[in-house]
């Protein structure tokens, strides 16, 4: 985002009251670097004695302190991360599992759905973008669809039926045999994720499920499973996006091949 300093120009009034406020920042610095050694005031001029600081926060900062145990809170994220992620070196044969079924669907001329809630949705969308847009190389669009994007569909679902409709229905009248279904969850039994799931299925259609610890209960419907080695939300979607990246590549490569 472009930051634009405030143009000194103005109404003459801005300006008069700038350069009244910089005069006066100039006095003060002139009191306190010219007045008599040791007395805090300018020479003849009104004592300048500084503002008590506020409770609770530092003199010369004026901020909130951080607390004490925050730095060790923030060390264990990073700790938490790098154990994930070492654990992601047995799974690389099922991402390469997934992203050899992504590239097979395109080459049919299929189409890979994906799904998921909140962050979950964010990252459903990242896919998305990889493929239809591109990862590292100029390569045609891959045809991948969001079903999370649509704001009139999924309110108008989320209306007439149920909240955990939303992602199955759109899958009913859109999914196929020959198509994807990649949904991302990281607690697997988010009841609308299962569902659509399990319609894929039934309408014939593969599924991939991004998930984390054992898949919850929409492992129960996932021909792949693709599982971050961590039980927290976090690190379960920082794998995510580990994964997304690792399909990206592969499939991205094929596409410009």
């Amino acid at each position: 985002m472009l930051v634009r300093e405030a143009s000194p120009a103005g109404p003459p009034g801005v300006r008069q009251a700038s350069r009244a406020a910089q005069e006066a920042c100039s006095e003060v610095a002139s009191a306190r670097s010219g007045g008599a050694a040791g007395s805090g005031e300018a020479s003849g001029s009104v004592s300048q004695k500084a503002a008590p600081p506020e409770e609770g926060r530092a003199p010369s900062e004026g901020v909130d302190p951080v607390p004490a145990e925050l730095p060790s809170v923030l060390a264990q994220h990073v700790e938490g991360h790098l154990a994930a992620a070492r654990g992601m070196a047995a799974l690389v044969p099922a991402v390469e599992a997934a992203a050899d079924l992504i590239i097979e669907t395109f080459a049919r001329g299929g189409t890979l759905y994906t799904l998921g809630n909140g962050g979950s949705a964010a990252d459903a969308q990242h896919l998305t973008g990889e493929l239809i847009g591109h990862y590292k190389r100029d390569r045609r669009p891959l045809p991948t669809v969001t079903l999370t994007t649509d704001a009139t569909v999924m309110t108008c679902i989320a209306n007439d039926y149920a909240y955990e409709d939303v992602f199955a229905r759109q899958v009913q009248a859109l999914a196929r045999p020959g198509d994807v279904v990649a949904a991302f969850t990281t607690s697997g039994n988010s009841p609308n994720v299962v569902s659509a799931l399990q319609t894929a299925r039934s309408n014939g259609a593969v599924t991939v499920l991004f998930g984390g610890g054992d898949g919850g209960a929409a492992a129960e419907h996932a021909d792949h499973l693709l599982l971050a080695p961590a039980t927290e939300t976090p690190r379960i979607q920082e794998i995510h996006t580990l994964m997304l990246h690792m399909i990206s590549e592969k499939v991205d490569a094929w596409a410009a091949a």
